[in-house]
């Protein structure tokens, strides 16, 4: 039997870590997320891009706590508003704002535009503590709907229409979003190659 990795994922968000559990749970890692380690300090999100965030919040958590990280981050890049709201999607109806108020005000900026196309990227990065990283991009194309719709899911899915499957990401179940989800690519692509990943990661710690 093959020896349990222990993996933190850099976030506090709930749904984002049971998606992330129910994708790798075929594989010997144990996760935990930064709830399980008490108070530690608040990573701040400067960087440009999804690539440049997702490596901050993997290689400094891994730092602090001595132990290999997964981070991701994710957004929604509407063209109508160009790219908006793209990486400041968790903190586009300001910091503590619930998903339902994010989709709200995504859908009053939206009000008579009749170019919906909308995309979710993901950009996966594994750090270990001496601060080297593997990077996985997902991307999954859609349109914003004219209001929400489904309880499935979290951030943006009411309003995440997708086309092949006539439905929004809320509405699906959690197997159907994680087979098409920009993290579910970025996942697939991180699963093809996580017996690699790992002996990679022992290889460095």
């Amino acid at each position: 039997m093959k020896p349990t990795q222990l993996f933190v994922l850099a976030t506090r968000n709930p749904g984002k870590t049971r998606e992330l559990r129910e994708l790798l749970k075929d594989f010997p890692v144990k996760i935990k997320n930064l709830d399980d380690f008490g108070p530690l300090p608040d990573i701040e999100e400067d960087g440009i891009t999804f690539d440049e965030n997702a490596f901050k919040k993997a290689s400094l958590t891994a730092k602090i706590l001595g132990l290999p990280a997964l981070a991701d981050d994710s957004g929604l890049e509407v063209e109508a508003l160009g790219g908006a709201p793209g990486i400041h999607s968790a903190r586009y109806a300001g910091p503590a704002a619930t998903d339902e108020e994010k989709a709200a005000k995504l859908l009053r900026a939206m009000e008579g535009k009749a170019n919906r196309a909308a995309a979710f990227v993901c950009v996966i990065s594994i750090a270990v503590p001496s601060g080297v990283a593997l990077t996985y991009e997902g991307r999954c194309e859609g349109l914003i709907g004219e209001a929400p719709a489904g309880d499935n899911g979290f951030g943006y899915d009411p309003v995440f229409y997708y086309p092949p499957m006539k439905r929004t990401f809320a509405q699906l179940s959690s197997e159907e979003k994680n087979r098409v989800s920009h993290r579910g690519k970025a996942l697939a692509e991180l699963k093809d190659e996580f017996d690699k990943v790992l002996i990679w990661i022992r290889q460095r710690l």
